[in-house]
C-alpha cells in the first residue's frame, strides 16, 4: 500500500536546528535503505493553481490566502498497512515536533480504488 503523507504550514515549525537535521538524516535514511521511503521532498510556498470549469482553463499565480493550510513538504512510503504508515508519520513527528500533517492512501494500477 502506498501512502502520501503530507507537512501544512502552521507556522508554528522554526528553521531546523543542527541536531534535528541529524535525526531526519537518519531517518529518512533508515527508511530508503529498507525500500519504504519512495520520495520525499519540500514544495515551494507559494504554487501555482489550475482550474478547469466549463471548458475554460484559468491559471493563478500564489501565494494564496490560505496558505496556512498549504502543503510544504511530502513523503511517498510503501507499507504494508495504514497502521505501518502512522507509526512512520509518529515517529517523524516527534523528530520534527510540532506540526500538522495529512496521511493519504495512493491508488494505482496494482492497487486500484476500493469499489472500482
Amino acid at each position: 500500500m502506498r501512502f502520501l503523507m503530507m507537512t501544512t504550514d502552521t507556522g508554528e515549525q522554526g528553521p531546523p536546528d543542527e541536531t534535528l537535521q541529524m535525526e531526519m538524516g537518519r531517518f529518512i535514511e533508515e527508511m530508503s535503505k529498507s525500500g519504504v521511503l519512495l520520495a520525499t521532498g519540500g514544495l515551494e510556498p507559494g504554487g501555482t493553481r489550475i482550474t478547469s470549469s466549463g471548458g475554460k482553463v484559468t491559471i493563478t499565480d500564489g501565494p494564496f490566502t490560505e496558505a496556512k493550510e498549504a502543503v510544504v513538504g511530502f513523503a511517498l512510503i510503501e507499507t504494508r498497512t495504514r497502521e505501518e504508515a502512522i507509526e512512520l508519520s509518529k515517529r517523524f513527528w516527534r523528530i520534527v515536533g510540532d506540526g500538522a500533517g495529512v496521511i493519504k492512501q495512493v491508488f494505482g494500477p496494482e492497487d486500484p480504488m476500493p469499489g472500482a
